[in-house]
């Protein structure tokens, strides 16, 4: 459904652009510290289940598509007791204040399939801290090691998710199916549009072998509101 390169990159988080944009469109959100964000990963560093040749990272919307760090593989994998869902406001990136856009978290309950990618031990801080960079510029996720099981039903051990927190300012919590499907189709900014989000996100569970009947729907009726548009 598109082809134009992901506009977030590896060297817009190593120049820090991602939270000086963020901070550019919505100065009213806290943006975490350098220090903030470093304690943060070195805390999920210290928690980290297992020792050895890299890390799990799992990757439930654009970290599949677009991970921007360094990984060695990908597999299909699942994790028990949480399942994606758009209920992230973003007025930055993907939305404006005057029309946010909607981007995917973990939530509580159910399961979801997704991809684990390996991040080799090797420069495995400085690959995180660009993670960081990322995904810890406001405080809307919490990091956990959440364990994951692949194809074959074998078990990972513990991979590294971004959940969703649900007191954090951007936190959308339930909205009703037609808000979803309107500020899909209709946000966009300086990362591009919402909609692309959802259709890269759809298109690499699909070449992955991952069908998402729920994401599959949202896909379809954005589509058709945007025939209609």
């Amino acid at each position: 459904m598109t082809d134009a390169p992901p506009r977030l990159t590896r060297e817009m988080l190593l120049g820090g652009g991602l939270a000086d944009m963020i901070a550019r469109a919505s100065p009213q959100m806290r943006v975490l510290s350098e220090a903030e964000r470093r304690a943060s990963l070195h805390a999920a560093l210290a928690a980290r289940p297992e020792r050895g040749d890299g890390v799990w990272l799992f990757a439930y919307g654009s970290l599949i598509w677009n991970p921007t760090i360094r990984v060695t593989a990908q597999r299909a994998a699942t994790v028990q007791g949480w399942h994606r869902a758009f209920c992230l406001a973003t007025r930055a990136g993907r939305g404006t204040p005057e029309n946010p856009g909607l981007l995917l978290g973990l939530r509580p309950g159910g399961s979801c399939v997704g991809a684990v990618l390996r991040v080799p031990e090797d420069g495995l801080e400085h690959e995180l801290d660009l993670l960081w960079r990322r995904e810890m510029v406001t405080g809307s996720y919490t990091p956990r090691w959440l364990d994951a099981t692949d194809e074959a039903g074998a078990t990972l051990g513990g991979a590294l998710a971004f959940t969703i927190e649900d007191t954090s300012h951007g936190y959308a919590g339930d909205l009703p199916e037609a808000e979803v499907v309107e500020r899909l189709a209709t946000a966009g900014g300086e990362l591009g549009t919402c909609a692309d989000y959802l259709f890269r996100t759809c298109e690499g569970l699909h070449r992955m072998g991952i069908r998402d009947p729920a994401l599959d729907r949202i896909a379809a009726l954005v589509l058709a509101r945007h025939a209609a548009m």
